[in-house]
C-alpha cells in the first residue's frame, strides 16, 4: 500500500516542507520520551453556572478522575497507546497518549456541592453552579 501525503489547503510548498521537517524532527524526538499530554479545555460561564469542556477523544470515562479539594478542581486520567496489533505498522502517530492532570481553582462563588460531569463523544462536560447568594440580580429602582 502506498501512503499519500496530506497537503494542507492554502499552504505554500516551501513553507509546508520546512514546517513538516521541523514537526517531524521535534515530534519524533519528543515522542519517545514524553508520557504525558494536556487535553484542550474550554472554560465558559453563564449567569448561573461555570462550564468546563475537556477534549479527551478515545478515552473511556472510567479512565478519567475528577476531584475537588480545597476549591481546586483536578481532572486527571491516562490514555494508553496499544501498539501490539498483528500485521499493523504505524507510519505516523499524531494522537497524544499518556497521563494528564489539569487543576483549576474555582471562584469563591462556585458551589462545589453541585458539580455535575457527563461524557459524550470524547468531550467531558463539567458544570458547576454558582451560589445563589452571590449571583447577579437586577434591582428595580423605586
Amino acid at each position: 500500500m502506498t501512503l499519500i501525503r496530506y497537503n494542507r489547503p492554502g499552504s505554500d510548498v516551501v513553507g509546508k516542507r520546512f514546517s513538516d521537517i521541523m514537526d517531524e524532527f521535534f515530534n519524533d524526538a519528543l515522542s519517545t520520551r514524553q508520557s504525558t499530554f494536556a487535553p484542550s479545555i474550554d472554560i465558559s460561564e453563564t449567569d448561573k453556572q461555570y462550564i468546563i469542556d475537556v477534549e479527551v477523544p478515545g478515552m473511556d470515562k472510567k479512565d478519567i478522575d475528577l476531584n475537588v479539594d480545597n476549591n481546586t478542581l483536578t481532572i486527571s486520567g491516562e490514555r494508553k497507546f496499544e501498539k501490539e496489533e498483528d500485521g499493523k505498522q504505524f507510519h505516523r502517530v499524531e494522537s497524544h497518549y499518556g497521563s494528564f492532570s489539569r487543576s483549576f481553582t474555582l471562584p469563591d462563588n462556585a458551589n462545589v456541592e453541585t458539580i455535575n460531569a457527563t461524557y459524550n463523544n470524547g468531550i467531558l462536560n463539567i458544570s458547576v453552579d454558582k451560589s445563589e447568594k452571590s449571583m447577579k440580580k437586577q434591582i428595580k429602582i423605586k
